[in-house]
Parts: structure tokens; C-alpha cells; sequence
């Protein structure tokens, strides 16, 4: 009986040896989960203070540098029927300088006068004359420098005269702007407003300008 009795402590004695073995694992395993997550934390919010600093950079960066230009100088002269058009004007080389973005008034590698483009032409008239009547009006193309490729001119120098000349015509013979006063030229890409090297900049470039010349 008695070795029985010693047999059966001992078997409790090593079952709750193994239970508190197997208690500590756990709780060192779960020190040790939460020593990792604590470090994941703290290396998150070295971080986020780094991503901070850049932020904060980089704002004052922005805030130091000058506002950029505008694509026509500004004037002290207003046109309310050209801004809500969304046509530009401002003085460049002490010359009026209306500018009209191909996104109204033609399609992509066309020369052919949207009906908002007739529009905006229209009150483009109506500022020439009752502003700059007697002066000579120089009309520019302007394009991209993306190269044709769905179009029937051969390079944007023929596109950006194209649209220029259909322009003038229009000025002419539905605005009452006189043959004589105007000009044509086509630069195709070689004056841009910006660099061509994205959509926002290109479109920018995409213009018929309007250059007045007071009379002498």
C-alpha cells in the first residue's frame, strides 16, 4: 500500500511539474508577443514622425517657392465675357495677347470650328472691336508637341496654320473683323506655355492666340 501510495504522488508530482512548465511557456510566449508588438509600435511611430518631418518639408518647400506664372500675363483690364468663356488675355511685350484653348474650339487633330469655339470667336470680335479697333490682330496656332498620328496633316506646324487660318476665317466673314487687319502664323510646338510632359501642361500649349498690335 504503501508503495502505491508513494507511486501515485509521484505521478501528481510530474503532472503538475509538466502543468506548470507548460504555464510558463505560454506566459514567456505571450512576453514575448507583446515585446515584438511593442517594438513594432515604437519602429511605426519613428515612422510616422519621419513621414512628419517630410511633410513638413516639403509644405515648406511649396510655400517658399514663388507662385507660378500665369499662361498670359495678367492685366489691369477686365473682359467678363472672355472669363466666363474660359479665355485667357493679359499683356506680353506691352501687347495684348488673347489667348483661346483648343479644348473649346477644336477636336483632337481637327481644324474645324466647334459651335463653342464659334462662340467664344464671337465675343473675341466684340472685344477686338470695341477695345482695338484700327489695330492689327496676329493670329498663332500653337500645338503640342505630340506627333500626329490620326489626322490629315502631316505635322503639327500644318495643324497649328490650319487652325489659325480657320480662326481668321471666321473672325472675317461672321464677325465683321477686317481681312486687312490680320495675320497669320503657325508655330506648331516650338512656343510652348509649358513643358509637354503631361496631359495638364500639354493642354496649355493646345491654343489659338490673338496678339494685338496697336495702330501706330
Amino acid at each position: 500500500m504503501a508503495g502505491w501510495l508513494l507511486l501515485a504522488v509521484g505521478q501528481v508530482s510530474c503532472v503538475s511539474n509538466r502543468g506548470y512548465q507548460t504555464a510558463m511557456d505560454e506566459k514567456e510566449a505571450e512576453i514575448r508577443g507583446l515585446r515584438e508588438e511593442r517594438a513594432a509600435l515604437k519602429a511605426q511611430i519613428q515612422k510616422n514622425h519621419s513621414d512628419l518631418d517630410t511633410a513638413r518639408g516639403q509644405v515648406s518647400e511649396a510655400s517658399a517657392k514663388p507662385a507660378e506664372p500665369a499662361d498670359v500675363p495678367e492685366t489691369a483690364e477686365k473682359f467678363p465675357e472672355l472669363d466666363k468663356m474660359g479665355i485667357s488675355y493679359g499683356m506680353r511685350d506691352g501687347n495684348m495677347v488673347i489667348s483661346i484653348p483648343s479644348s473649346i474650339t477644336f477636336a483632337s487633330g481637327q481644324a474645324t470650328l466647334s459651335k463653342d469655339g464659334q462662340k467664344a470667336l464671337k465675343e473675341v470680335a466684340s472685344t477686338l472691336k470695341k477695345q482695338y479697333a484700327g489695330a492689327k490682330y496676329e493670329i498663332e496656332g500653337h500645338t503640342d508637341a505630340d506627333p500626329i498620328k490620326k489626322s490629315k496633316f502631316a505635322s503639327n506646324r500644318e495643324l497649328s496654320i490650319a487652325r489659325a487660318m480657320a480662326v481668321l476665317t471666321y473672325l472675317v466673314e461672321e464677325c465683321s473683323i477686317k481681312d486687312d487687319q490680320c495675320v497669320v502664323a503657325g508655330f506648331g510646338q516650338y512656343e510652348p506655355l509649358a513643358p509637354n510632359d503631361n496631359d495638364k501642361d500639354k493642354a496649355k500649349n493646345r491654343r489659338v492666340e490673338i496678339v494685338v498690335h496697336h495702330a501706330k
